[in-house]
């Protein structure tokens, strides 16, 4: 992916200098540093899944820890890291504006917020070993960016395509949210059993990957900036954070009832199915009879 001297986003707040400590996270009132985590851990909270559910506000669980904000920022020139995040969320605001724009809509562009350790949301204590996230609260994306090196040397998903899917992912979420489809899901989350609200889940989110393949087929359209192999970097990705590749990777049974984000299979399907068609409309997985 050939994105170097493209347009950065204004949009991106750092807050790596301040509040939440370098790296670790709390469990049981100790630190923990992520790599000592579980890789199945890790996998089972990354790509979107609704940081309410995560942090136990919908089931009434104790409210995460608070933690002092850090000073919010623009990112250094010179980090390389931030600027490709900056430049491939500018790109996503492009796309999704031109989409909304021919549909007789507008895009609201979200924030996408740098932090490292812990940083307080709208939607509670965003956590590091949460990998990235949006939270619909405060219509922010959460990112630290130690999450691409897990990306990358434990979950067996490198290239810089697939940190771009991860972004546009999280993005989908958000256009999820601009369409009114969040809001409506989370009504009939408290009407809904256990394994109704994975159903649901699960349709979220592999809207949310198509909505990424829609992303990435408007982008390569205007720019041209994919490089042979960088779809199939992302559909490793998607390969690699299904729910039933991370139950079998746990050494689990793979129990499709406990499934929040799809299959492997699903997964690739849905983000390679925006990626062909292009189409908003094509990304509908809640009327999908066969996910």
């Amino acid at each position: 992916m050939r994105w170097e001297g493209n347009e950065q986003s204004d949009n991106v707040e750092d807050r790596r200098d301040g509040g939440g400590g370098g790296g670790g996270f709390p469990i049981g009132g100790r630190s923990v540093g992520i790599g000592t985590v579980a890789v199945a851990l890790i996998a089972g909270w990354i790509f979107g899944i609704n940081p309410l559910t995560v942090l136990g506000l919908l089931s009434g669980g104790e409210p995460a820890p608070q933690v002092q904000q850090g000073p919010a920022h623009p990112p250094p020139a010179n980090d390389r890291e931030a600027a490709f995040v900056s430049t491939v969320l500018k790109n996503t605001e492009v796309v999704w504006s031109d989409i909304f724009r021919q549909h007789g809509d507008s895009y609201s562009t979200p924030k996408l917020v740098l932090f490292r350790g812990a940083t307080p949301t709208a939607c509670g204590t965003g956590q590091s070993a949460m990998g990235p996230f949006y939270c619909p609260g405060d219509k922010k994306v959460y990112i630290d960016l130690g999450f691409f090196d897990t990306l990358k040397n434990q979950l067996g998903a490198p290239g810089v395509f697939a940190q771009a899917y991860v972004i546009a992912h999280e993005i989908g979420h958000h256009v999820q949210d601009e369409l009114g489809i969040t809001g409506k899901v989370d009504q009939m989350r408290g009407r809904l059993t256990q394994a109704q609200n994975n159903a649901i889940s699960v349709r979220v989110e592999l809207q949310a990957d198509c909505l990424a393949g829609v992303w990435a087929h408007h982008s390569q359209q205007s720019k041209q900036w994919l490089d042979p192999g960088d779809i199939e970097a992302a559909m490793n990705a998607a390969q690699k954070i299904g729910d039933d590749a991370l139950q079998r990777s746990a050494g689990r049974a793979v129990v499709p009832d406990s499934f929040t984000h799809g299959t492997s299979a699903q997964r690739q399907r849905w983000f390679g199915i925006g990626y062909k068609t292009g189409n908003l409309q094509d990304c509908d997985t809640f009327a999908a009879k066969n996910l």
